[in-house]
C-alpha cells in the first residue's frame, strides 16, 4: 500500500484553483468547523499563532474526515521541527522567511528520506504511515509530500527565480504583509507599492510555471491574484472572520434596540 495521495499537490499540477482560509485559534473544534465549510484547504498556523505539536495533530485528525486539505506552517525551517510534522501526518507544509536557493535546497531535503534527503526514517512510530500499516510509506512519502516556500522580503525577492527553479519545490507563496514591512510600509500591504511588487512577483512564477500562492482579506485583490494566474489563494483567517462577525452581531442588536455606549 503507497503513502496517500496528496489531493492539492495534485491540484496545483493541474493548474486547479485551490481557495483556502487561515486558521490560528489553534483549536480541534474550530478547525473541524471550518474544515466543513468546504474549502479547498486549510493553513494550520504554527509560526504566529500559539500551536505546538499536540495541536496540530488534533486540527489534523480534524480536517482528515473533510474534503479540505490542511497545510502547515512551522515557525521556522528547521530541519528537526519539518520531520515531526511530517511524521503526524502533515502533507503539505508552507515554510516562512526562504530568502535563497541555497536554503530552498535545503528544505527540499528534509522533506524527503535519504538518499534523495534527510528526513529521518522512523515511520513505524508514525502516523504518518498509520503506525506502519502503509507498508510501502518509505518508499512513497517523498511523492505525496507537497512543499511551499513562503517569500516575504526584499531578499526572497531578489532570490525568486533561483528559488523557483529548485526542484522539488511545489509552490512559491507571496508574504504581503512581512514583505510590506521590509520594504517600509509596515502595516500597509496594500500600498501600492507593495501590490506593484507582489504583482511583479507573482507575474514571475507564472512566467516560469511555478505555482503561487498568496493570502488576503480582500476579495476583490483575491479574485485580481487569480486572474493574474495564482494557484492557491487564502481568503481571509478563521479569527478575522470570528472577531468580525462578534462585532457585526453585537453592533446589530444595539442599534436594533437602541443601546448607546
Amino acid at each position: 500500500m503507497p503513502a496517500p495521495i496528496n489531493p492539492f499537490k495534485q491540484a496545483l499540477r493541474s493548474s486547479s484553483p485551490q481557495i483556502g482560509l487561515w486558521l490560528a485559534l489553534a483549536n480541534a473544534y474550530s478547525a473541524e468547523i471550518s474544515a466543513a465549510a468546504g474549502y479547498d484547504w486549510l493553513l494550520l498556523d504554527a509560526e504566529h499563532a500559539p500551536n505546538d505539536l499536540p495541536l496540530l495533530l488534533g486540527q489534523l485528525q480534524a480536517v482528515q474526515a473533510s474534503a479540505s486539505h490542511a497545510v502547515v506552517r512551522p515557525p521556522v525551517g528547521e530541519v528537526w521541527m519539518i520531520k515531526q510534522l511530517l511524521d503526524i501526518g502533515a502533507q503539505t507544509l508552507l515554510i516562512p522567511m526562504v530568502e535563497s536557493a541555497t536554503q530552498a535546497e535545503q528544505l527540499v531535503r528534509a522533506v524527503r528520506y535519504p538518499p534523495h534527503g534527510i528526513r529521518g526514517v522512523g515511520a513505524a512510530l508514525a502516523r504518518a504511515s498509520r503506525f506502519n500499516a502503509i507498508d510501502d510509506y518509505l518508499s512513497t512519502a517523498n511523492e505525496q509530500v507537497c512543499l511551499l516556500v513562503q517569500i516575504e522580503s526584499r531578499a526572497g525577492l531578489d532570490a525568486l527565480d533561483d528559488i523557483a527553479a529548485v526542484e522539488g519545490v511545489d509552490g512559491v507563496f507571496i508574504g504581503p504583509a512581512d514583505l510590506a514591512a521590509d520594504l517600509g510600509f509596515i502595516g500597509r500591504p496594500s500600498a501600492p507599492e507593495v501590490q506593484q511588487v507582489v504583482v511583479d512577483a507573482l507575474t514571475r512564477l507564472g512566467e516560469v510555471g511555478k505555482p503561487a500562492g498568496i493570502l488576503t482579506s480582500d476579495l476583490t485583490l483575491a479574485q485580481h491574484y487569480l486572474t493574474l494566474g495564482a494557484a492557491f489563494v487564502a481568503v481571509g483567517s478563521d479569527i478575522g472572520l470570528f472577531t468580525a462577525a462578534l462585532s457585526k452581531r453585537l453592533s446589530e442588536f444595539r442599534q436594533r434596540h437602541a443601546i448607546d455606549r
